[in-house]
């Protein structure tokens, strides 16, 4: 047995028995909808995309090419979100470190590192994950810029205050987030800039919706309500500075995907019900440490 063989049978020390359940799921997925759209250009995303979809590729009569279209406007799709939260994270420079927080497989870190030149650090409960996305960083040749730790983002180890900008991409619903939100403050210098784009229930439609819930069961997650997302932020010294809504951007990503046969995961029907009726929003918020 390897030690990275090793790494993904053994549970991080500081893990509760619920994150040890969410590393073995993440060790073991191999969803088409994150692999096959990463292998288009190797940057591989563990997440949703937004704005206006392509869609001419559905009308493509070659039901291959049609598959290898649909395909790739989604991946298009998700590396637009991917770039829309790098640039909320600016201005800056190479000299700069970044630290991504649930960084899956690595494509948010490495979007990052090439739109600003950066170093960045990448944590993920899945030893699995960690391995995979430090060799994409090894074969792009950025591995002195961009690595990756088998590490829990509450308690990273990293050093402290010495980041400029730090995120969460759709992985907040995993954790606590007053712990969450502490070790990105203790990590980010003063004036530092911390961006989340996750998914949140209404809290002015009431309680969560059973569509909500739904989605909490598919990924095994707990899904915040929105108010608790400013309320922490406001306790760990996290000011907002832009908050914008990306519910209508995000709708025509799960249009289409629901017609990508190869992709759906049986969950997309439930996120378009919780987008149409008001109980789920899709959120992007940038706050500066102080």
């Amino acid at each position: 047995m390897t030690p990275d063989t090793l790494a993904a049978t053994v549970a991080l020390p500081t893990q509760s028995l619920y994150q040890n359940r969410v590393a073995e799921y993440w060790n073991a997925e191999e969803n088409p909808v994150n692999l096959e759209l990463g292998r288009l250009d190797d940057l591989y995303h563990h997440h949703y995309g937004v704005g206006d979809a392509d869609w001419s590729v559905l009308d493509e009569p070659d039901p291959e090419l049609r598959k290898e279209r649909v395909t790739a406007e989604l991946h298009r799709l998700e590396h637009a979100q991917a770039e829309l939260l790098a640039a909320r994270l600016g201005p800056l420079t190479p000299s700069d470190r970044v630290f991504d927080a649930g960084c899956g497989r690595g494509g948010g870190s490495v979007t990052t590192h090439l739109r600003y030149g950066c170093r960045a650090d990448g944590v993920t409960i899945s030893a699995k994950q960690a391995e995979f996305a430090n060799e994409q960083v090894r074969r792009r040749g950025i591995d002195d810029k961009v690595r990756f730790h088998h590490r829990n983002m509450l308690d990273t180890g990293l050093e402290t205050g010495a980041y400029a900008a730090s995120w969460n991409n759709e992985s907040t619903m995993y954790v606590e987030l007053d712990l969450l939100f502490a070790e990105h403050a203790r990590l980010l210098r003063r004036g530092g800039r911390y961006v989340v784009i996750t998914g949140c229930y209404n809290d002015t439609y009431g309680r969560a919706s059973r569509e909500v819930s739904l989605i909490n069961a598919h990924y095994i997650c707990d899904i915040h309500p929105r108010s608790a997302y400013f309320r922490a932020l406001a306790r760990n010294r996290l000011v907002p500075v832009h908050v914008e809504d990306l519910t209508e951007v995000a709708i025509p990503y799960w249009e289409l995907r629901r017609q990508a046969d190869h992709l759906v995961t049986g969950i997309e029907e439930t996120f378009l019900a919780a987008y149409g009726n008001g109980s789920f929003q899709y959120l992007l918020i940038a706050a500066d440490r102080v």
